[in-house]
């Protein structure tokens, strides 16, 4: 991997992991604990539609998705609580509708276009200085907005009906979590690609709540998680010349397996070691 690191792309890439695996750990957290996986899957299909929008008009698609992808958000939260609709229904609609649109305007554009897959499968190799700015500072805009509405997340996350009680702006601060998730969902596109964006915002944020109870250290643990999983995927694709967004996914996914399978075998040691003393 040092040897790796005499590239510039190879640093970009790192450094994109290290990014990414921040805000997956802060939003990935508040996904699994409120059992929403399935909308950061929504949210990045839809924002597909984004992608189109860039091609179709001539302007970046990463903007196109970050737009897209915030709207599909909103619209999923506000939908889901204001109606009685089922929430996989209405996540299932807009997930078809974003890809709908965004292939139909991709259609309609002439030419080539070279780096389309890249958002579908990801191409952290390919990250520049440019997104890794960009990056940056939607890192930041989801800090600040996790630290300064940590309470009433952690309120909506635990206790609804209290929140409620309690005057918390629940509607709002269920928005804003799912806007936090679309900025969130526009990082890791760079990365691995909008197809398997609900992996590695989850898995490392689950395998921490296996081991961790308090939400704060769930979410270091998850951060670091994901450094890990990137790194070592970069490395090993490197080496074995594989698709760098799939051999991250792989080696977290092993990871999660692994701490499925450890988890018990560590709740019997305080109890082996008392037995046999």
């Amino acid at each position: 991997m040092i040897e790796a690191l005499q590239f510039d792309f190879m640093r970009n890439a790192l450094m994109a992991g290290v990014l990414v695996s921040i805000a997956c750990g802060v939003i990935g957290t508040f996904v699994v604990i409120n059992r929403i996986v399935f909308i950061s899957g929504g949210i990045a299909h839809a924002a597909y539609g984004g992608i189109g929008l860039g091609y179709f008009f001539r302007f970046s698609p990463t903007l196109g998705a970050i737009v897209f992808s915030a709207a599909a958000a909103l619209g999923m939260g506000w939908v889901e609580r204001r109606t009685r609709e089922r929430a996989d229904t209405i996540i299932g609609v807009m997930w078809a509708i974003g890809m709908a649109i965004g292939i139909i305007l991709i259609d309609l554009t002439g030419g080539y276009k070279a780096d389309l897959m890249s958002y579908l499968f990801g191409s952290i190799l390919a990250v520049s200085s440019n997104d890794l700015l960009v990056m940056l500072i939607l890192d930041i805009v989801i800090i600040l907005l996790a630290t300064l509405f940590y309470k009433e997340l952690l309120a909506i996350s635990f206790d609804e009906t209290f929140a409620t009680v309690a005057n918390v702006p629940v509607d709002a601060i269920y928005l804003t979590l799912m806007g936090m998730i679309a900025l969130t969902v526009v990082m890791m596109m760079r990365v691995v690609g909008l197809i398997m964006v609900i992996a590695l915002l989850t898995m490392p944020a689950a395998i921490a709540g296996q081991f961790v109870k308090s939400m704060k250290k769930m979410m270091i643990v998850a951060s670091v998680l994901g450094m890990l999983f990137t790194s070592l995927g970069l490395w090993l694709s490197y080496t074995l010349n594989l698709t760098s967004g799939a051999t991250i996914i792989l080696v977290s996914g092993v990871g999660y397996l692994l701490a499925v399978a450890v988890r018990p075998l560590l709740k019997r040691l305080p109890t082996t070691h008392l037995t046999s003393t």
